[in-house]
Formats: C-alpha cells, sequence, structure tokens
C-alpha cells in the first residue's frame, strides 16, 4: 500500500508545474496569463487587460479596484490542465508598490516566467525581483514581449540581460521582424520559421500558424529576400557565438532561455508554455526546521502531508466575509477532511472543503499533491508562514518582514466606527496589505499605517470602505525610514525627531525622519543594532 502511495504521488509531482510571472508594471504579465488560460481551453476567447470603463478585465484580477485600474495589486492563484499537466500559475502584482506580496508569493513556485518589454528592456522592479529570484535560486524563463510593437534590436536585448541581470541569456527562438513586420519566430531547435497570420479577433483567439523550414525560406509578402538573408545570418551567427542551452544550467541559474513573442497577439506565445512544461522543474524539496531545531530538507515525494501558508486573502466573497488562507503543499497528500497539525501551536486543524481558484471563483478539491495551491476558509487563524504538517511537527523557511518605506496615522470619518476599522485594519494587516504599528507600549490608540509604497495607501483606504464600511481620512507622517531595535529599547537614545513604535509582535521599531538621522542614532547607540528585516 505504500509503495503505490508513493508512485501515485511521484507520478502526480512529475506533471505539476508551479511558477510565478513576473514583470515591471505594464510590460505584459497579465495579459500573458491570460493567453495561458486560452491555450489551456479554459478560456474562449481571452479579455484583454484595460483600465478603460467597460473594457474587459483579466481573468486573474478579481478585485474591483484591481478591475477599474487594469492592474494586479493582489497575487491570484490558479490551477487548471495544459497539454496532460497540472499548472498552477501564480500571478503576482507588477507594481512596485506591492512587492512585499511577490516576494512572499515566490516562496511558493517552483520556477518563474520573467515578463520584459522588448522597448523598454530590463527595468527597475524587473531587477528587483529577479535579484529575489537568485537569493532563492528559483529559475528563470524570459520572454521578451510586445514585439509587434516597434523596440530594441533582439540583440541589444539579450546582451543587457546578460550584463545587468549577470546570467547568459540563450536564445530559444528568434523574431522575424518586430513591429508591424512581426510576423513569428523561428524555432532554434527545430530549424522551423512559425509564421502567424493576425486574425480579426484582436489577441482573444489563436492565430493560424504556417511551418516553413529555415532551409527552404523564400521571399514572401512582408518580408523581402534581404530580410531572409539578414535572418539567416542572425541565426548563423547565434549558432556560432551563442550561448548553448542547458536544461542543467537553467536549473542551476546558470542560463535563462530567451524567448521572443507579442503576448497581445499570441505570436511566439503556444511554444513559450511548451517548453515551459519541457524546461520547468517539478516541485522540488523544501528546507524546514524540525522540532529539535535542526535544519532538515522535506523530501517532496515523503507521503507525509505538509504545507505553510504564503497568503492571506479577506472578502473574496463579500457576502460571507470570508478569509481565505492560500496553502503551498510541499509534501504528502490531500485528502477530503483530513486532519493536520498546526505547527506553531500544535493544534489540530480540519482541512475542510479546499478550494482550487480561478480568480474569484472557488472549485472544491478532493485531492491535492506537492506544487499545488489551494485556498482553505481560515477560520483557526492562520498566519502568513504558518506551517501544517501530519508528522514532524516541523516548520518551513520564515518569511522575511521588510523595513517599511511610508508611514501614516489612519482615522475614521465617523468615530462611531471604532470597532469595524479596527477589525478592517486587523484582517488587512494579517495579509501583508500593510503592517499596523503602535505606540511603544500602547496598543489601544489609533494605530499607525507602514507600507513600502504609497498605493498600498490607497488599495487600504479602498477596501475599507469597500469590504468594512469605514470611511477614512489618511495623515502622511514625517518618517522616511525605519529599523527594528536590537537591544533595550529602554535606554536606547531617540533622536528628537524620531519615534519609537511597536509592531504587531510587540517588537520595538524606531521611525526616523531622513536616513541620516538613523545613521546618526546607531553612532549615539553603540550597544544597539536597527535591523531592516525582522
Amino acid at each position: 500500500m505504500m509503495v503505490e502511495k508513493m508512485s501515485n504521488i511521484e507520478e502526480e509531482v512529475n506533471r505539476r508545474r508551479t511558477f510565478a510571472i513576473i514583470s515591471h508594471p505594464d510590460a505584459g504579465k497579465t495579459t500573458l496569463t491570460e493567453k495561458l488560460l486560452l491555450y489551456s481551453g479554459m478560456l474562449r476567447t481571452a479579455g484583454m487587460v484595460s483600465g478603460r470603463k467597460g473594457a474587459k478585465s483579466a481573468s486573474s484580477d478579481w478585485m474591483s479596484m484591481e478591475q477599474e485600474r487594469g492592474i494586479s495589486i493582489s497575487s491570484s492563484s490558479m490551477q487548471f490542465e495544459y497539454k496532460g499537466h497540472k499548472i498552477n500559475v501564480l500571478d503576482t502584482p507588477g507594481h512596485s508598490d506591492f512587492s512585499e506580496d511577490t516576494y512572499r508569493t515566490l516562496t511558493a513556485a517552483d520556477s518563474v516566467i520573467m515578463v520584459i518589454d522588448s522597448s523598454k528592456g530590463i527595468e527597475a522592479q524587473t531587477l528587483k525581483l529577479f535579484d529575489a529570484c537568485r537569493l532563492r535560486n528559483i529559475p528563470v524563463i524570459t520572454f521578451i514581449n510586445k514585439m509587434d510593437l516597434y523596440g530594441r534590436d533582439p540583440i541589444d536585448l539579450m546582451e543587457e540581460v546578460e550584463n545587468v541581470l549577470g546570467i547568459q541569456a540563450s536564445a530559444i527562438n528568434w523574431p522575424i521582424g518586430y513591429g508591424k513586420e512581426f510576423q513569428g519566430v523561428v524555432d532554434r531547435a527545430t530549424n522551423e520559421c512559425h509564421f502567424y497570420t493576425r486574425i480579426a479577433s484582436g489577441g482573444s483567439l489563436k492565430p493560424e500558424v504556417e511551418y516553413v523550414k529555415v532551409d527552404d525560406l523564400t521571399p514572401r509578402e512582408n518580408l523581402s529576400a534581404a530580410e531572409v538573408e539578414e535572418l539567416q545570418e542572425n541565426l548563423m551567427l547565434l549558432d556560432e557565438a551563442g550561448n548553448e542551452f542547458s536544461r542543467e544550467a537553467y536549473l542551476d541559474f546558470k542560463v535563462t532561455p530567451i524567448f521572443f513573442g507579442s503576448a497581445m497577439t499570441n505570436f511566439g506565445v503556444e511554444p513559450l508554455f511548451d517548453s515551459l512544461i519541457d524546461f520547468a522543474p517539478s516541485p522540488w524539496s523544501r528546507k524546514a526546521v524540525n522540532k529539535a531545531e535542526e535544519k532538515v530538507e522535506v523530501d517532496v515525494m515523503n507521503p507525509d502531508f505538509s504545507a505553510f501558508v504564503f497568503k492571506l486573502q479577506a472578502n473574496m466573497n463579500p457576502k460571507h466575509r470570508d478569509c481565505i488562507a492560500f496553502l503551498r503543499i510541499n509534501s504528502g497528500k490531500y485528502e477530503k477532511d483530513m486532519t493536520v497539525l498546526h505547527s506553531g501551536t500544535g493544534k489540530k486543524v480540519r482541512l475542510a472543503s479546499p478550494h482550487s481558484l480561478m480568480a474569484a471563483e472557488r472549485v472544491t478539491v478532493e485531492e491535492a499533491y506537492p506544487g499545488d495551491v489551494i485556498g482553505i476558509n481560515n477560520t483557526v487563524g492562520l498566519g502568513i508562514g504558518d506551517t501544517l504538517c501530519t508528522k514532524g511537527n516541523l516548520k518551513f523557511e520564515a518569511l522575511p518582514q521588510f523595513q517599511p518605506e511610508l508611514f501614516a496615522r489612519i482615522t475614521p470619518k465617523d468615530l462611531g466606527k471604532r470597532k469595524q476599522i479596527d477589525k478592517g485594519l486587523t484582517q488587512l494587516a494579517k495579509e501583508g496589505t500593510v503592517q499596523l504599528l503602535h505606540e511603544w507600549k500602547d496598543s489601544y490608540s489609533y494605530p499607525f499605517v507602514a507600507a513600502v509604497g504609497r498605493l498600498q495607501f490607497e488599495v487600504l483606504q479602498h477596501r475599507l470602505n469597500e469590504e468594512y464600511g469605514v470611511d477614512t481620512k489618511l495623515e502622511m507622517l514625517p518618517y522616511a525610514c525605519s529599523g527594528w531595535l536590537k537591544g533595550d529599547p529602554a535606554i536606547f537614545k531617540t533622536p528628537y525627531s524620531a519615534r519609537m513604535v511597536q509592531d504587531k509582535d510587540e517588537r520595538p521599531m524606531i521611525l526616523f525622519s531622513s536616513q541620516w538621522e538613523k545613521e546618526y542614532a546607531l553612532k549615539e547607540n553603540p550597544d544597539h543594532e536597527l535591523l531592516d528585516y525582522a
């Protein structure tokens, strides 16, 4: 029976791919996610991402503010079948103000697709997210998008990937033209051209594809003899001087395979998805700490169930005021109504009626395997980073809490709504929407809210109004940086314009008006430290 169970787990693990899609804002990340749903058969037509009133919104964007603005604010998780494989795709916020949510989501991913705008190249948020992948050794496939618009030279873009990101780039396909003349891609492995025919649906349907061997390529409409010759020369140059691709080097974070295409028109999209299945790893073993505080590796094929919470999301169904905890399964098999242990408290937790998610739509899950992401109603007070398991009292690696950079005080316009705002702030802080801070040794007064970016405050006020019925006013505070205090707070010499507060775990934190003031405080308090991460 045990051999049969192990065989079943191994088979299911090997056919799973759990990956995140990352990019700078407006590079086309959410559009690419839509097209994966289109090619998997989950959508008959893909809805273009748009902030314009009346336009379709992306299937992965469920929050009304996302649909209104045409941006992804909250990480979405979706699961579906694609060509015999079970796909778990994590669509992350591109906006830098929500980088904490993206970093947390990356802990649940086994691989990443990085989307780059062909006209802009490597942008600031792309670089930050790539560095986060490097820290966790998550292999990255690169998709250079918007080849249907006039952008930069493909060779220049590949050189920038290598020089700025510090990783070898290997072209798996090569564009045939660009801008209005972009007609398709060359598959370098088969030496075959894929010519796509534009259709009037604006990219909501699959295009027709014509396949022609490079050696048989002749001039055609929108492809002159000189352009055919240039294409063949570029391919020859790549063969002679380009980086070879090996799956081992990709998995070892030494090379990123490069794909060119247009998510909007679907040109070059299907080869990207097919190669993801071929290249990307199945779920892999994860590091944890056991009861004896020893570092261990939890084998992905271990039949004992284990999972961790990487995200909380409240009010996905506003009618029920629920809270969903997103679990990444790391080992074992989930079975209906199973009972597990909460590693932090030792209490039993019944995993009743978990859901697989397609944006805000929920499908009850009967079974799930390593790599799968499931959502459960969080009726037991689960927190981000919590571990659930059947044996061993494991604790997976903690997720870092990042130093906020903006601070404000938020209060209800109607002072009679103290109870509602307290409930809303507590729940949204658990999700990681913002951090809540209180005056040192005073947890009753209205809290400060702290964030990485200003848009987080806008989302907070929007959700407090829409989900908790509280209209609020926000007062920005004159602090520019902070640090968690390590050392005795009673003897810390706080600068005049700085402020000592406490976080949700009652740890002391100092807010400073400038980086200079922070450095001055360290000189004045040599027996203390100020930590950027908690």
